[in-house]
């Protein structure tokens, strides 16, 4: 059979599985078996007479994506909070992976700009940290307290306005994300360029030492999941820009919809970060050296593996699994 009319023949077929998949068209677990299985032939078919033919690769993501949505359909009747973090967002995470490449590197960029702005202008950090907060620092490294504006208020009271002022400027730094993605690395521009001006302010007076054993028992889960909320805004902004082959509105329902998801990944880790910060962090200079270095690694290393190494363990599972069925189909 010629690939053109076999394209023919079961376009309308795959534009439907198409619509299935997107939730246009609603199908219980039944029919998106007999779905995959009936798409699973066709793909049989197009390896054996079309190997190298974009009809191939196209039909392979297909039956990636409808596997997809089976194995979610029986997953979410088990534990749908379980679900979502466990596979749906590492998934997502692994689809997007450029995006959380690019915030990165933003935010590495933009974190320098703060730095070497305040090695040639020593004003610099009372401009961006404000005068008061700069004087006050400055009396606390001289009485060898370098953490000490952590240490005001109580604990609760510092662990619920922390929380709640991070999980708005992670918010902000999202939903900005509307205007094309600027917004949003305007708000990590403006938040790295501060960490990295603050930074080289403790460096400057010769407490960068203490300030790190402080800063960072929070700081990890809450610049990384900073940088991943900027990750969102960026998947959102392209949404927009880059419709690829849907209209704009579909493109930005999908990408409202999957961004929307990481980004509620992140609001655990931000509790946590709030949470350190408010019972933990006013601590960290009487605190032994190895155990502030045990939590801050412990938080990398969480927080990193989740983001970073997971979705790829999560992809590879779920491709054996389809390479599994396909076989078993087949």
């Amino acid at each position: 059979m010629r690939e053109v009319y076999f394209i023919k023949q079961n376009k309308e077929k795959w534009l439907g599985i198409e619509e299935v998949i997107q939730g246009k068209i609603k199908k219980n677990p039944d029919d998106l078996s007999s779905l995959y299985i009936n798409l699973i032939n066709d793909l049989s078919f197009a390896q054996t007479y079309y190997p190298k033919s974009n009809t191939t690769v196209y039909l392979n993501h297909l039956s990636s994506q409808i596997f997809q949505k089976i194995y979610k359909t029986k997953r979410v009747e088990e534990n749908r909070m379980l679900y979502f973090f466990k596979t749906e967002v590492p998934l997502l995470v692994y689809e997007y992976r450029r995006y959380l490449l690019y915030a990165f590197v933003f935010f590495i960029l933009f974190t320098s700009m703060g730095v070497l702005s305040a090695v040639y202008d020593k004003d610099f950090a009372n401009i961006i940290l404000g005068e008061s907060y700069v004087n006050t620092t400055i009396e606390n490294i001289k009485a060898g307290n370098a953490v000490g504006v952590y240490q005001s208020g109580s604990t609760w009271g510092s662990t619920i306005g922390i929380t709640l002022n991070n999980i708005g400027v992670g918010a902000k730094m999202y939903l900005y994300g509307i205007f094309g993605g600027i917004g949003s690395l305007y708000v990590l521009l403006s938040n790295s360029v501060m960490l990295g001006s603050f930074q080289y302010f403790f460096y400057d007076y010769g407490a960068l030492k203490d300030s790190a054993r402080g800063i960072w028992l929070h700081g990890v889960f809450e610049i990384f999941a900073m940088v991943v909320e900027a990750m969102c805004g960026l998947i959102l902004g392209t949404s927009i820009l880059f419709p690829k082959t849907l209209s704009r509105f579909e493109s930005l329902k999908i990408g409202l919809k999957d961004s929307f998801k990481i980004f509620l990944s992140t609001i655990p880790f931000t509790i946590c970060a709030g949470i350190i910060e408010g019972y933990i962090t006013r601590h960290a200079l009487k605190m032994p050296e190895f155990l502030n270095l045990i939590i801050i690694f412990g938080c990398l290393t969480i927080i990193g593996f989740y983001y970073f190494v997971y979705p790829f363990m999560v992809n590879k599972k779920l491709n054996n699994n389809l390479k599994n069925t396909k076989d078993a189909v087949l």
